[in-house]
């Protein structure tokens, strides 16, 4: 099956690198228009020339630390002026914060839900009016398997991922009539740009697939691997497209069946 997203505009958070990136280039082939939203403008970048040469549509780079709930909002209503309108919103920015519950600050808590919670909260609420009147949206949580089977020593970032996947199913709710579709993409272990420094930072004399794959076998992951970027940016695609015309309000977990919770 053939997608396209010709005519559609995107916004993705944490756009300039992993799976950001990913969607932001699997969207861009597909032939949308495209803007990534990161904090370095430096990372930034590079990830629009590569975004640029995936695809034919208009892209822009936003600088923005999405802390920041002024420059959040701001950073959409750039968007938007770019590309004319936003029909596509990709809610993706946010770290794996996890540690053990007694040693998270309040500070830490504050932060965690700041960045992957109202954030998206802000964006979301920015971008409804508009595509509540043209009867046509997408919006995309990437959140993580850990919001739906929470472990020891996930805090603060399983809290902050389980508050996403109620406010997907909300917002499903709420765009519903109006053909705003919302959806979550549950992340297991997909190769990224944290996997990547963690490598470098744990031992980079040896090899990058064999350490994923290591990875994939202390995780017991039924299909035995790590996942590909592409993979993951391909379901976001489909999901963001007229194909996926009739999915809202669910989660797909991305985890080579590792999540004991469908």
């Amino acid at each position: 099956m053939e997608i396209s997203l010709q005519g559609r505009s995107a916004l993705i958070t944490g756009g300039s690198e992993g799976l950001g990136k990913g969607m932001a280039i699997r969207f861009a082939a597909s032939g949308a228009n495209v803007a990534i939203v990161a904090r370095r403008p430096e990372i930034l970048g590079s990830a629009k020339a590569e975004v640029d040469a995936a695809g034919t549509g208009k892209v822009v780079a936003l600088p923005c630390d999405l802390l920041d709930p002024a420059a959040t909002v701001q950073a959409f209503k750039d968007a938007e002026q770019a590309l004319g309108k936003i029909d596509i919103l990709v809610n993706n920015a946010g770290t794996s914060r996890a540690k053990p519950f007694e040693s998270v600050t309040d500070e830490e808590w504050y932060e965690d839900l700041e960045l992957k919670l109202m954030a998206a909260v802000r964006l979301c609420r920015t971008a409804l009016p508009a595509m509540k009147q043209r009867k046509w949206g997408r919006i995309i949580n990437v959140l993580n398997i850990g919001a739906k089977a929470p472990r020891a020593g996930g805090a603060p970032t399983v809290v902050s991922r389980a508050a996403g996947l109620a406010l997907t199913k909300v917002l499903a709710s709420d765009g519903a009539p109006h053909n705003v579709l919302v959806n979550a993409l549950m992340v297991g272990l997909i190769k990224s740009g944290q996997w990547e420094r963690a490598f470098t930072e744990a031992d980079n004399s040896g090899d990058y697939e064999v350490f994923v794959q290591d990875m994939a076998n202390d995780r017991n992951i039924p299909l035995g691997r790590i996942g590909e970027t592409e993979e993951f940016a391909n379901i976001a695609c489909f999901l963001a497209s007229d194909q996926a015309g009739y999915i809202t309000g669910t989660s797909i977990n991305v985890d080579g069946g590792a999540s004991p919770v469908v």
